[in-house]
């Protein structure tokens, strides 16, 4: 991941590519392949001389950031499907192999879980 001043170089020489290219061709890319636009973002800031705070400063590599935060929405897919995904289950504690029922209230919309003994 490109940091300071060939930063700033490298992401002019590709200015006419799209945001997520020029981060790729600054190296700012997971392992998986994803592109870090926070950490891409906040180096190019640094790069311009700006001082950002110290807390979750985003640097490569930095475990301090919690990445991606829950946004407790979600939608239902075009085959039917309604997903929870794991950031929801770990905060309520729920455990793989464990058994709900599904409590469905037409009125209000609304999904309840309850736990089968």
């Amino acid at each position: 991941m490109l940091v300071g001043k060939e930063l700033l170089e490298k992401s002019k020489l590709l200015s006419k590519k799209s945001e997520d290219e020029i981060a790729r061709g600054c190296g700012y890319v997971s392992q998986r392949g994803r592109v870090l636009r926070k950490s891409f973002y906040r180096a190019l800031i640094e790069a311009k001389g700006y001082k950002l705070s110290s807390s979750g400063n985003g640097r490569p590599g930095n475990r301090s950031s919690r990445g991606r935060q829950a946004e407790f929405k979600t939608k239902v897919h075009g085959n039917g499907n309604l997903l929870i995904g794991h950031a929801y289950t770990k905060k309520l504690g729920l455990e793989p192999g464990q058994e709900y029922k599904i409590i469905l209230k037409r009125d209000s919309k609304t999904i309840f879980l309850t736990q089968i003994n």
